[in-house]
């Protein structure tokens, strides 16, 4: 019987909900409601384990699991000798600095001595040493945004996504971002099956990435149409009935591929189809 991978899962809100859809079209099982914390796919050869996304990368850490999926924010926050895999596409934030209008604050330096309220004080405090910043971390649980008119911080760092939350409480983001965050995949040694989950969810992010498309041309101008379209490794050309034209398939980015449909049409192309790719491996 071969060895169990064990991935650990978050557990609930969007990331939640993005990562059981990578794995399900990734060929996983899926639990069946949110009160399911443990699921065990033996066709895969895999254990799910579905926690609090701040936990993960501690239980990677600590060798309990095999491997997680988790945010990138959260993954340093934690400190845990963990190493990230592979980013997944989703779940994608940014972590900035952020203080009061008339503070007329810029840049990270401008923090020095001064009190900062996070979420996130592990993250905040390696951003804090790396810069050779002296500020004092205040650790809050939940919301950020009122720590400053509560008198207990004199700046904030928060998950920032269009600013419109700080702004209303006469906050505004300063100096460059602190992190660019997404879902990542973590490991900490090379778990039985990992390789498999991995090549598995690449064929996932190129399936999203990517269109498939098809169409007719005829053969003389083949070569210019694999200049627009040239694929991964180029085309599949078929001959058709109708002589003199072939017809085509290829994977074009998904991003731009209105753009190629015109550019073949203005050499020719005829029935272009464009379809998408469910799972692929390339």
């Amino acid at each position: 019987m071969r060895e169990m991978l064990r991935l650990a899962v978050p557990n609930k809100g969007a990331l939640s909900e993005a990562a059981q859809t990578m794995l399900k079209e990734a060929g996983y099982r899926s639990r069946r409601d949110s009160k399911e914390l443990v699921v065990v796919d033996e066709e895969n050869g895999c254990e799910l384990f579905f926690l609090r996304p701040r936990d993960i990368a501690v239980y990677v850490g600590e060798g309990t699991l095999d491997a997680g999926i988790t945010g990138r924010d959260m993954l340093v926050d934690s400190g845990a000798p963990v190493e990230e895999i592979m980013p997944l596409g989703f779940g994608g934030s940014t972590f900035r600095l952020a203080a009061p209008r008339a503070a007329a604050m810029t840049s990270v330096k401008d923090l020095e001595g001064l009190r900062i309220a996070t979420s996130y004080a592990g993250l905040l405090g390696k951003f804090l040493a790396d810069s050779g910043v002296d500020a004092r971390v205040i650790k809050l649980d939940g919301a950020v945004e009122t720590a400053i008119r509560l008198g207990v911080a004199d700046a904030v760092a928060d998950v920032v996504e269009t600013g419109t939350t700080l702004r209303n409480v006469g906050l505004e983001v300063f100096g460059e971002p602190i992190m660019q965050s997404e879902a990542v995949l973590i490991r900490r040694n090379e778990p039985s099956g990992l390789d498999q989950l991995v090549r598995r969810l690449q064929g996932v992010i190129h399936a999203r990435d990517y269109v498939m498309m098809d169409y007719d041309i005829r053969a003389e101008r083949i070569e210019e149409a694999t200049a627009l379209a040239p694929g991964m490794e180029g085309p599949t050309v078929s001959p058709l009935h109708r002589e003199g034209w072939v017809a085509v398939r290829v994977m074009v980015p998904r991003k731009g591929h209105q753009q190629v449909m015109d550019q073949l049409w203005e050499i020719g192309a005829r029935a272009i189809l464009v379809t998408d790719i469910y799972a692929c491996r390339v």
